[in-house]
C-alpha cells in the first residue's frame, strides 16, 4: 500500500507561484506519478504525469509552460512547481501513483487526499 500526502497548497495572488509536494513513506521508484485537479462540481482533470518507465513528462495544454513536474526518488517525493498562476487554476490538487500515465482517475492505483490551491487577489 502506498499512501500519498500532498502539501504546499494555499492562497496566492494571480501571477504568483506555489510548489506542491507529493510524498510517500514508501519508495515511489518505478511508479508513474500523476497530478490531477478538481474544480467544484466538476470531474477531476489530469494535467501532468511523469512516466515511471522512462521518465517522460506529460502536460496538458492548460498548464504547459507554467507548471513543471519533477521527482526526487531519494526523498520519495514528486514536486509540482506552478508559476504564473491564474484564477482559473483554483482547485483541489492531488497526486496519484500507478503503473502508467492516464487521464482517467480510476486507472490509478493510489491517490492522495489533495491540497487546496486558491488563486485570488
Amino acid at each position: 500500500q502506498v499512501q500519498l500526502v500532498e502539501s504546499g497548497g494555499g492562497l496566492v495572488q494571480p501571477g504568483g507561484s506555489l510548489r506542491l509536494s507529493c510524498t510517500s513513506e514508501k519508495s515511489l521508484n518505478y511508479y508513474s506519478i500523476g497530478w490531477f485537479r478538481q474544480f467544484p462540481g466538476k470531474e477531476p482533470e489530469g494535467f501532468s504525469c511523469v512516466d515511471g518507465r522512462d521518465g517522460s513528462l506529460l502536460y496538458a495544454d492548460s498548464v504547459k509552460g507554467r507548471f513543471t513536474l519533477s521527482r526526487d526518488d531519494a526523498k520519495n517525493t514528486v514536486y509540482l512547481q506552478m508559476t504564473n498562476l491564474k484564477s482559473e487554476d483554483t482547485a483541489v490538487y492531488y497526486c496519484t501513483a500507478g503503473a502508467k500515465c492516464s487521464p482517467r482517475p480510476n486507472e490509478w492505483h493510489y491517490r492522495g487526499q489533495g491540497t487546496q490551491v486558491t488563486v485570488s487577489s
